[in-house]
């Protein structure tokens, strides 16, 4: 019986080793490999969140939209430490923009219990650079 325990251990660990070697990346780390080869575009106030199609937080830092082939970074004005990226994003708008001067919350995936709002920033397009004409 102590041999398959043992078994079950070491395959369970295996199995979460992938799963380990990814969160050590500190936010910055991920938010660097999510923008690699992309440039920063001028910032705007709003983005048509109808088009948007995800959403991802990075912890503590900011929050990424995908619109198309353009990722919006939003580095929030207030409270940017309460972002997780294990939590549900909720967002309220009024119409289909999301602005700079919108709130958005947080909630626990497994508690549903609300965390602190969010007071979102200008969000910053990133695309990716054409390529030269030949």
């Amino acid at each position: 019986m102590p041999t398959i325990l043992r078994s079950l251990i070491l395959g369970a660990a295996m199995l979460a080793t992938p799963a380990l070697a990814t969160s050590r990346d500190t936010p910055e780390m991920r938010l660097e490999k999510m923008l690699a080869g992309r440039v920063a575009g001028k910032p705007v106030d709003c983005i048509d969140l109808s088009s948007a199609s995800s959403s991802t937080i990075i912890d503590g830092k900011a929050i990424v939209y995908r619109v198309g082939s353009t990722l919006y970074v939003n580095t929030p004005r207030s409270y940017p430490q309460s972002l997780r990226s294990d939590d549900v994003l909720i967002t309220r708008t009024f119409g289909s923009q999301l602005c700079s001067t919108d709130v958005v919350h947080t909630a626990d995936r497994l508690s549903g219990f609300p965390r602190s709002p969010v007071f979102l920033g200008k969000f910053v397009p990133y695309t990716k650079p054409k390529a030269p004409a030949r």
